[in-house]
């Protein structure tokens, strides 16, 4: 199952949450524009969110994601691939997101 919200008119950013349809049916008809997807996973279905895995590269805007984003197809975006763990360090959600590079940047902190 994948939940999104419609994007606004001149969006920065698309994301696309996929999550298992058998442990959180009924979230597609979550008050999401009121709430975060977040909140409703602690509040509804009692799963605390505690960390993430993403990947970051970068890309070219192509067919559907351009038209979404306003931008011509071969403009630079970042894609940013998440895999969010609960407190249980169970896999809950996986994002896909693009990303308008001039409106995002990433900050890393490397420890040794």
């Amino acid at each position: 199952m994948s939940v999104f919200a419609t994007p606004p008119a001149s969006p920065s950013r698309f994301e696309t949450c996929y999550l298992p349809a058998n442990e959180f049916s009924g979230i597609v008809d979550a008050p999401l524009a009121r709430t975060s997807l977040f909140a409703t996973l602690e509040h509804d279905y009692a799963v605390e969110i505690a960390y993430a895995d993403e990947e970051v590269d970068a890309t070219v805007a192509e067919g559907r994601i351009a038209q979404l984003l306003g931008v011509p197809k071969g403009d630079p975006l970042l894609r940013i691939r998440q895999v969010i763990y609960s407190s249980k360090s169970k896999p809950v959600i996986y994002v896909l997101g693009f990303y308008k590079s001039e409106r995002h940047s990433l900050f890393i902190r490397r420890m040794r």
